[in-house]
């Protein structure tokens, strides 16, 4: 069973910065894909950003040029940096890794961290 580890979250000013951390509990590179979701009272779940084993990222239009995905091997450690933060970007973010092998899909997710931001 893979475990995810979020942290990092907290209450910010609009302007302010964040940086999350998912820690897993086996090699990133297990994983064909890791990436950042977060939802918001009464909206749905929505993918933030992504990191593929290869290093691809992809972004939700609504955080390019403000966050940015990243990974330390070493670490097992995929991190958000939030910048520029808006009264919209608050949310529990859940930290998410995926892998498929043969016929099957993996999905894991973390316990979420909850990301304020104050107007």
């Amino acid at each position: 069973q893979v475990q995810l580890v979020e942290s990092g979250g907290g209450l910010v000013q609009a302007g302010g910065s964040l940086r999350l951390s998912c820690a897993a509990s086996r090699t990133i590179f297990s994983f064909n894909v890791m990436g950042w979701y977060r939802q918001a009272p009464g909206k749905q779940r929505e993918l933030v950003a992504a990191i593929t084993s290869g290093g691809t990222t992809n972004y939700a239009d609504s955080v390019k040029g403000r966050f940015t995905i990243s990974r330390d091997s070493a670490k097992n450690t995929v991190y958000l940096q939030m910048n520029n933060l808006k009264p919209e970007d608050t949310a529990d973010y859940y930290c998410n890794a995926y892998y498929s092998d043969y016929d099957r899909d993996y999905d894991f997710w973390g316990q979420g961290t909850q990301v304020t931001v104050s107007s």
